[in-house]
């Protein structure tokens, strides 16, 4: 093992000696998972806007984070979740009960308050990004789960189909492209099966036409779990790019720093108007980093372009 190897994999070795042992302990004293009291946002943005439904806003792009890697979106009328994790614990689950860390927050969103969804994102099969108790909860006849490489067959049964994407390939779902791209991770769920894809995603539009211009069309990258990578700056334009910015302390080799995810922002967008939604913080303690310091220090990285950071808290509603 290299000597820098060696340090990344003994600072992760400690890191989780001062956090696993309290969670598993505290997943063994949980006689079940706790019901999800989560604050409902629907009715504050019904009450502020008058929809009915979140996504009847009206634009081209709407999303809403829900925590962690979690993402609603609707682009050009077909609605999209990200690495859907509602559960209360992620880690190995025995019958009813999960054995890993607790979330910090409830999510703002459960299943049963979701729009029907068309298509699922997974970026590749750790735990906190491709949670089996949720996706059965999920599971539609009309919906279509996009994954990586060797990663299909962990999706529960009741989906329309599940299509594995090599880094590259592309597939037209719901009137939408995906194409997958290739992040700086990797894709194990466990330590014995290092064979798995892991991946980013681009989801395109069709050409926008309206009455007095057109568009050739809206860019949304679902980066999933990257470190800082310059693999994802062909990407661009990009209009919303959903990039992690939290889980770096011991992890800056997996994850990208606040700083790292900001630069890559700043190579794929489009221009001034493309927005940054930040992911991956403040919602499981995976790291050692205190929760509000990925966002503190994603707003230092951005100084008067702060504004280009939406949803900065989970359930906050974004449209264009």
């Amino acid at each position: 093992m290299r000597p820098d190897a060696f340090k990344r994999a003994a600072a992760a070795a400690r890191s989780g000696l001062r956090r696993y042992p309290r969670h598993l302990w505290q997943s063994l004293r949980d006689a079940a998972a706790p019901p999800l009291s989560a604050p409902h946002i629907l009715s504050r943005i019904q009450q502020a806007t008058g929809a009915v439904d979140p996504f009847t806003l009206g634009g081209h792009i709407s999303a809403v984070w829900i925590g962690h890697a979690t993402v609603l979106l609707r682009v050009a009328g077909v609605t999209i979740l990200t690495d859907p994790v509602f559960a209360h614990r992620i880690g190995v689950s025995i019958g009813r009960r999960t054995f890993g860390v607790s979330r910090l927050t409830p999510p703002p969103l459960d299943v049963q308050d979701l729009p029907p969804i068309d298509v699922i994102l997974i970026s590749h099969a750790h735990f906190d990004h491709l949670d089996r108790p949720s996706l059965r909860r999920l599971a539609d006849p009309r919906t279509t789960v996009v994954t990586a490489r060797r990663t299909g067959r962990l999706i529960p049964p009741g989906f329309r189909e599940v299509v594995e994407l090599d880094w590259d390939a592309s597939l037209s779902v719901a009137g939408l492209e995906v194409t997958a791209w290739r992040p700086s991770h990797w894709g194990a769920r466990t330590a014995l099966d290092r064979a798995r894809g892991f991946n980013s995603y681009v989801v395109t539009t069709p050409l926008v036409l309206t009455d007095t211009s057109s568009h050739p069309s809206y860019n949304v990258l679902f980066a999933g779990d990257t470190a800082h990578t310059d693999t994802l700056d062909s990407a661009r334009p990009i209009d919303l790019a959903i990039f992690g910015i939290g889980a770096y302390d011991p992890w800056d080799h997996a994850h990208a720093t606040p700083e790292q995810a900001w630069d890559m922002f700043s190579r794929v967008a489009r221009d001034e108007s493309s927005r940054m939604l930040p992911i991956h913080h403040s919602t499981f303690e995976l790291s050692d980093e205190h929760a509000d310091e990925p966002m503190r220090r994603l707003l230092n990285a951005a100084r008067d372009q702060h504004d280009s950071i939406v949803c900065r808290e989970p359930g906050l509603i974004w449209t264009r």
